[in-house]
């Protein structure tokens, strides 16, 4: 009798294996709609298929460096080869990554040879699972692949460590660079609607319109096997290839951003908010040439009056000792009509300047008055404002009385 639970799963799912035939059973259904698009059986109720498409950047493109920036899941090692990349996308009965929902439909993206080779592996009924999965592990774990996917490290992996566990099979570990969260921060202040899909549209200019929804995918799956109806999982197949293509041209986007983010205006990407995600990086670490260009990218988000990083470029000139222009970049700043809060820092940086470095509680004095007289009496900073003014006024009284006295002042 065996030791424990683990061998007996272990001897359950090897009956499963020894009992179920090698190649696909009769069906009741006509599949050979699928067979006519190049799909081909790869194990029990599984079948495979390979196509070829463009692909939106080379093999031997060279990777840059500030890519880690843009993609913080690359951070901390070296940068793989192009090649390495393996985009992943999975299609599921469910939105949920409980127990009961699973994956149907696994896509991988490989650039060889000058073209996106993509492989795909589709599930025709539940008993077929085990093989399925097994297809699905053998690409995923090669050696030196870098796992790309969208949402796919609160997704798809989720799910696919589900369906291992519910299998009896040890869940995969490998290296996973997410595109949602560096998409975010590159498109949210752009198109809001940070989707896959809405970024292709309105980013890349892909017509996506004829596209089977990846919403229905559950639908479609469900209705096969009830049916044996094809057409429409052909369409999801097309919709799951073509997600796969999109990964990759999101990719290659962040490839170009990061080797010239001053020269790839044509992505529309929010300049202020990777300016100052830049900045927060290199302050960090030690990266001179990253710093140049951060500097570089922060001083033209600056000149293209983004409020936060206009502000952030005057003080990051006072703090590095450039006074007399990070003042003028402040003044400037507290005469605009930038929001509120970004004035106040400008008047409130203004007025710390003076006070410390310049020893100008006057001056000091006056910044924060003007302060209080242009905040709205919501505004959160201005209790802050207010206890300064106090200090200030008091300070300045005793500077006064001081020099009436023909005192000398100290700080």
């Amino acid at each position: 009798m065996p030791a424990n639970l683990r061998d007996r799963l272990k001897i359950i799912q090897n009956l499963k294996k020894s009992e179920l035939p090698k190649e696909i059973p009769q069906s009741a259904f006509d599949i050979s709609p699928l067979t006519d698009n190049g799909w081909q059986p790869c194990g029990y109720q599984v079948l495979k298929r390979e196509i070829t498409v463009n692909a939106p950047f080379e093999q031997k493109t060279a990777l840059p460096d500030a890519l880690s920036i843009i993609v913080p899941d690359l951070a901390g090692r070296d940068l793989p080869e192009p090649g390495d990349f393996l985009f992943f996308d999975l299609e599921t009965t469910g939105l949920s990554g409980g127990a009961g929902t699973v994956a149907f439909l696994a896509a991988f993206g490989q650039l060889v040879s000058g073209s996106l080779r993509i492989t795909q592996y589709l599930l025709l009924d539940y008993p077929g699972e085990n093989d399925f999965l097994e297809n699905v592990l053998r690409e995923i774990t090669r050696e030196k692949s870098v796992i790309v996917s969208y949402n796919g490290k609160c997704f798809d992996s989720q799910i696919l460590k589900t369906r291992c566990l519910m299998n009896g099979i040890r869940p995969p570990q490998y290296l996973h660079a997410d595109l949602l969260h560096p998409a975010r921060r590159l498109w949210k202040n752009i198109i809001q609607d940070c989707s896959q899909g809405s970024i292709e549209t309105h980013i890349f200019g892909i017509d996506r319109s004829d596209d089977t929804p990846g919403a229905l995918a559950p639908e479609i799956w469900f209705e096969f096997l009830k049916t044996g109806r094809t057409d429409r999982l052909l369409g999801i197949c097309a919709h799951n290839t073509s997600d796969i293509s999109g990964l990759a041209n999101i990719l290659a986007a962040m490839i170009s951003i990061a080797a010239d983010p001053g020269g790839a205006g044509q992505y529309n990407y929010d300049i202020e908010r990777l300016a100052l995600h830049w900045r927060d990086y290199i302050r960090r670490g030690s990266f001179a040439e990253l710093r140049v260009t951060g500097d570089n990218l922060l001083r033209l988000a600056a000149r293209k009056k983004y409020p936060k990083a206009a502000y952030v470029y005057a003080f990051d000139l006072l703090r590095s000792g450039n006074y007399k222009e990070g003042r003028k970049k402040l003044l400037d700043i507290a005469e605009s009509s930038f929001p509120e809060n970004i004035i106040a820092c400008a008047l409130r940086t203004l007025a710390i300047d003076s006070e410390r470095r310049l020893k100008d509680i006057t001056g000091a004095l006056e910044f924060t008055t003007r302060a209080l007289e242009f905040l709205s009496h919501g505004s959160a900073c201005r209790g802050e404002f207010e206890r300064r003014a106090q200090r200030l006024t008091e300070k300045n009284l005793i500077q006064s009385q001081h020099k009436m006295n023909g005192g000398h002042w100290r700080d």
